[in-house]
């Protein structure tokens, strides 16, 4: 049996403050997923995976609101991290999900069935319980060795590239003009993005640690520049995916092994003391509850490309209209 030390009023506030923080940071990565999915949907698929499609979404406006709110999400999860664990904060953002959802019935003019909100009701109901059971203390970066590190980036960096190599092989990207879809690829892809924004967690942890030592130590630690390259390569995994196939596909993997790499950064490197014995079959069985309520949630229709086939029609009229009133 392992005792805690009791939270003061100040810690329970600055852990309210920890959650507030994740769920903004969720509502914000939820506005991008919707954004860059309708900006990467007019993108060819043969530039899978290649710097054109980043060339190409330079030319949709709505891309770029995408990239605004994944900014402003970045920094409401770096403050979020700055006062709680990693253990906290990453599972609180597989709200980003249900989010999207909600936010979707807004953007495509439909609404959720008695399934999705079942579902979103079973996520909520799987989270309280997975982080009740973690119930993590502790932890800090200030105490990880350097090979500490060195190891924990290059098994993550491993899984990624693993991911990646795998996600290659399919009928989307290379430089295929063939604008086939894959399935396949796009959930190993969403895996791999997943499993690097996990690793750029852990970094963030690590860069907020460094404000212990003034605002301009952020700037000296070498966690921040190496989070803002796993970032872009997170962002460039994610867009790969969802060019790829169906955000149907895709969002399972990334909702879910982010999460997953997290926590494993945090228990693993950081040393956060989470709950053992029967607790962890309380945490499974949190964390089978949400794996199923993302499924059910990724084969909702909202998260389909039924919708924007449905566009297409009505923005080629109008495309139509437009050239017959220029000639």
């Amino acid at each position: 049996m392992r005792y805690r030390v009791h939270r003061t009023d100040g810690g329970d506030k600055l852990s309210t403050i920890t959650y507030l923080l994740a769920v903004l940071a969720a509502c914000a990565n939820a506005t991008s997923s919707v954004l860059q999915r309708k900006a990467g949907r007019r993108v060819p698929q043969g530039q899978n995976l290649s710097l054109r499609l980043i060339g190409s979404l330079l030319h949709q406006p709505v891309w770029f609101c995408g990239i605004l709110a994944v900014t402003i999400g970045f920094l409401l999860q770096a403050a979020a991290l700055g006062n709680g664990q990693l253990s906290v904060v990453e599972p609180v953002l597989v709200l980003e999900l249900p989010f999207t959802l909600l936010l979707a019935t807004r953007v495509f003019h439909s609404r959720l069935h008695a399934r999705e909100w079942g579902a979103i009701v079973a996520m909520s109901a799987g989270l309280t319980g997975l982080l009740y059971s973690l119930s993590p203390v502790g932890g800090s970066p200030q105490h990880v060795r350097w090979y500490t590190w060195v190891l924990g980036i290059g098994a993550n960096l491993g899984f990624v590239t693993v991911m990646v190599a795998w996600g290659r092989r399919g009928p989307a990207g290379g430089g295929s003009r063939s604008g086939q879809s894959s399935a396949r690829q796009a959930a190993v892809l969403a895996v791999g993005a997943g499993a690097a924004f996990g690793m750029t967690a852990a970094l963030m942890k690590g860069m907020t640690s460094a404000y212990s030592r003034g605002i301009g130590a952020i700037f000296t630690s070498w966690q921040l520049y190496a989070m803002v390259l796993v970032g872009v390569g997170a962002m460039f995994l994610v867009q790969s995916a969802m060019n790829a196939g169906r955000l149907v596909a895709a969002q399972p993997g990334l909702t879910l092994t982010d999460p997953i790499i997290s926590i494993l950064w945090g228990v693993l490197v950081f040393h956060e003391q989470v709950r053992t014995g029967w607790w962890l079959l309380l945490t499974v069985a949190g964390g089978l509850v949400i794996a199923g309520a993302v499924l059910v949630l990724a084969k909702s229709p909202l998260l389909s490309d039924e919708t924007s086939q449905q566009e297409r029609p009505r923005e080629n009229a109008a495309r139509g209209t437009a050239r017959s009133g220029n000639g």
